[in-house]
This record gives structure tokens, C-alpha cells and sequence, in this order.
């Protein structure tokens, strides 16, 4: 069984693929004009003190994405992690 693996699961310095955003409404609008799309790669470059929000590496720009949506953002990560 294949374990499904959101932004949340990714660390400062690890890379992942966008597999699918499962956001609604505007966030999901928001998400896809920041350029979050199927196969995007993205970085995590740092997390807040208290863990929210994040600070991911995407398409050339540093984005924060708080935690309740990178929830909904599905990621693949490199093979052997």
C-alpha cells in the first residue's frame, strides 16, 4: 500500500513533485495562479518558529503556504526516500 504524502511531510532541503491539489474554492485558484500545478518541483527552504507557515522554493520564488493548505497539496517525493 502506497502511502500518500501531502506538503506538510517534507522538511527544510527536501524536494518533492506536485501530485495533486485537492483544495476548493478560491485557495485552490490562489494555489494554480502561484504555479502549483501536476509535476511542478518544489523545495522547502524553512519553517516559522512555531511551524506555521512555511516557505517552499517554487518556479524561481520563495511562497509561504501555511500548514491547513499544504495539507491539501499531494506531493510525490524523489525515489529512495
Amino acid at each position: 500500500m502506497k502511502k500518500e504524502f501531502c506538503l506538510n511531510d517534507i522538511h527544510p532541503g527536501q524536494k518533492a513533485v506536485i501530485r495533486e491539489l485537492k483544495a476548493d474554492g478560491s485557495i485552490h485558484r490562489r494555489l494554480l495562479d502561484i504555479g502549483l500545478v501536476k509535476g511542478t518541483k518544489v523545495e522547502c527552504v524553512g519553517r516559522s518558529p512555531g511551524g506555521d507557515p512555511c516557505a517552499f522554493l517554487i518556479r524561481g520564488a520563495v511562497i509561504a503556504i501555511r500548514s491547513e493548505d499544504c495539507g491539501n497539496i499531494m506531493i510525490q517525493l524523489p525515489e529512495g526516500v
